[in-house]
């Protein structure tokens, strides 16, 4: 990994993004979002019409997603898009909570006037966005998931450390894979969870806010584990 970035949460300057980079961020989204769905084969020339790159790029891609584990590299037999399994969904649940309540103690400890700024106004976004998907709008399902990792990554951003935030990052984007294959937004109590995470952070209770984020990612596997749509998955 490269760069802090989650489902291409982050903004891209299209000056300095390769041709490359573009196809690895909408492949990396296509497998996040199910648009390519687990255990599908990823044939090279279908592939290669659909990106519109070379295959030898496409190769160099796909590994960088195997890295990730979204990807399983299968030797002559080409790549497929990585299983699903409940085992890994606690896995990436877990580690979910430690690297983000350790993020939590190191930003609320050196987080400034800025800082807080930007948690106000990821949260307003997040917010505006989720009063729409109460409201029946599920059109707006890719702008939550854009607006749910920029309001954690602010309330994370202060914590200075590049690794913590890319591995969050990674682990954050797969742990959100498996939501999108639920295929169903988790209703107000997401939300309240959100708004109490905000207060939280404005607070600086680091106790109270990874308590918050543990709760919330348990309740997210719950949620997950009860929906058809991922147990068809798995």
């Amino acid at each position: 990994m490269r760069e802090e970035r989650s489902f291409e949460h982050e903004r891209v300057n299209d000056l300095s993004e390769t041709v490359s980079d573009a196809v690895f961020r909408r492949l990396r989204q296509d497998i996040i979002l199910g648009t390519l769905p687990p255990g599908s084969k990823i044939k090279l020339e279908k592939a290669r019409e659909r990106y519109s790159i070379s295959i030898s790029s496409l190769r160099e891609i796909l590994c960088r997603l195997s890295a990730e584990n979204l990807v399983l590299a299968e030797g002559q037999r080409g790549f497929e898009v990585s299983p699903v399994s409940r085992q890994e969904l606690m896995e990436l649940a877990d580690l979910r909570i430690v690297l983000e309540c350790h993020a939590i103690g190191l930003s609320f400890a050196t987080g400034d006037l800025e800082w807080e700024g930007s948690i106000v106004a990821a949260h307003h976004r997040l917010a505006a966005v989720e009063r729409r998907l109460l409201a029946g709008d599920i059109a707006r399902t890719i702008d939550w998931v854009r607006c749910d990792w920029e309001f954690h990554r602010a309330i994370v951003a202060a914590s200075k450390s590049t690794t913590l935030l890319q591995n969050l990052s990674s682990v954050f984007d797969r742990f959100l894979r498996y939501h999108m294959l639920a295929g169903s937004f988790r209703g107000t109590a997401v939300v309240d969870d959100h708004k109490l995470l905000f207060e939280r952070a404005l607070a600086r209770d680091a106790d109270g806010a990874r308590q918050i984020i543990t709760s919330h990612v348990q309740r997210g596997v719950e949620h997950i584990l009860k929906e058809p749509g991922f147990l068809l998955n798995i």
